[in-house]
């Protein structure tokens, strides 16, 4: 037989990444994505294929690439606002006073001294790393588009919605109502994953009574709505790229969940939108990225804000982080949310109509990470 399987596979596999580059306008980019997606390899597997040019279905149109007028990159003057913890007990009415200012003005924020070990956020990184730097014949075992899976890798989630594909992978850990057995998660990560989301949502429960007070609610209103049960965690990477102006990693999105938190590396490359702006997450060893949700936004009647994001592709890396999204418990999937009574104003009533998490994502997963929020849709 000539030539070994794997000598035989990578040949393949080249021939298929020279198609999608030869992919013109006139061609069916449905069936290009189609072609990237059989390959199981992701993002990953189309650079370690040796590509000086990225194929055409990751070229993004000019205004999603669009920078900040006053950088180039992302605005050197404003900073997102970083909430430090230390002192937590004494100093709780000014932490309150910071965490509402922020989610009004801004909708995320970093956090410091949150009692996490950096060893254990370290652990964390290199765990996600490990994950995705394995040969694929191994890596491939997880690959899957279906929503349903407790645990899978695949690249890019609105794959066949979004007008472009995005310069990134993933892999997901599903806790519904916060349970994963152990055993579901990939050997190579399981530990790091384990010691961490212990900690996260801890961390996570915490936040939840320090948003209700930042409301004006009673400190136990967003847990005892259920609104945050469910975590979904995703391991992104995103591979260093030969034509970063481009693509992006992440095209502009805000979240479908309650609150995100999320660790990155030191590479940078996070961007938020900060009215006309686009602002650099720079990131702060031991801290961790907190942002509101659209579906925080909607309960606490826009009094919250969703943030706005994206994340450049860049000619260095990988760049790796660990969002963690966190949903409402899977028993109230149609429990219906509104905004909440105590936050509507006489004066301008609701400011949107009564959905529910399922309808919510349904709408999220059906237009694509296109650039706009589908709060838009939920407006009365």
């Amino acid at each position: 037989m000539e030539g070994s399987w794997l000598e035989r596979k990578v040949t393949k596999y080249r021939f298929m990444v020279m198609m999608l580059t030869h992919v013109d306008d006139s061609q069916d980019f449905h069936r290009a994505k189609a072609d990237f997606d059989r390959t199981k390899a992701g993002v990953k597997g189309v650079l370690d294929s040796g590509i000086l040019k990225i194929p055409n279905i990751f070229i993004h149109p000019p205004e999603n690439l669009v920078k900040s007028p006053s950088s180039g990159a992302g605005n050197q003057e404003l900073q997102v606002p970083v909430i430090d913890l230390n002192g937590f007990e004494g100093r709780k009415e000014v932490i309150i006073s910071e965490i509402r200012e922020v989610s009004e003005q801004w909708g995320i924020f970093q956090l410091v001294n949150h009692g996490i070990p950096v060893a254990v956020l370290d652990e964390m990184i290199e765990s996600v790393r490990g994950f995705h730097e394995q040969p694929n014949e191994v890596k491939m075992k997880w690959y899957s588009r279906e929503h349903g899976q407790q645990v899978r890798f695949f690249s890019n989630g609105s794959l066949y919605e979004s007008k472009a594909v995005n310069w990134r992978d993933s892999f997901s850990c599903h806790y519904a109502d916060g349970a994963l057995d152990p055993n579901a998660i990939p050997l190579v990560s399981r530990r790091a994953i384990r010691n961490y989301m212990e900690r996260i949502i801890n961390l996570k429960n915490t936040l939840a009574e320090l948003l209700s007070e930042a409301l004006g609610l009673d400190t136990n209103y967003l847990e005892s709505m259920d609104c945050m049960k469910t975590v979904t965690l995703l391991g992104h990477y995103y591979p260093s790229c030969p034509e970063p102006d481009l693509t992006l990693g992440a095209t502009k999105h805000s979240d479908p969940s309650f609150l995100t938190i999320l660790l990155q590396d030191s590479i940078g490359g996070l961007q938020v939108l900060q009215g006309s702006q686009w602002v650099d997450v720079k990131p702060v060893k031991g801290a961790l990225i907190v942002n509101i949700g659209d579906l925080m936004q909607l309960v606490s009647n826009d009094k919250f804000k969703s943030a706005e994001h994206r994340v450049l592709a860049a000619p260095i890396g990988p760049r790796i982080s660990a969002a963690c999204f966190f949903y409402p418990s899977t028993a109230n999937n149609c429990k219906p949310y509104k905004p909440i009574k105590e936050l509507i104003s006489e004066e301008g009533g609701p400011i949107y109509r009564e959905t529910n998490h399922k309808e919510y994502m349904s709408c999220y997963r059906s237009k694509g990470l296109d650039g706009t929020s589908c709060l838009s849709y939920f407006k009365l």
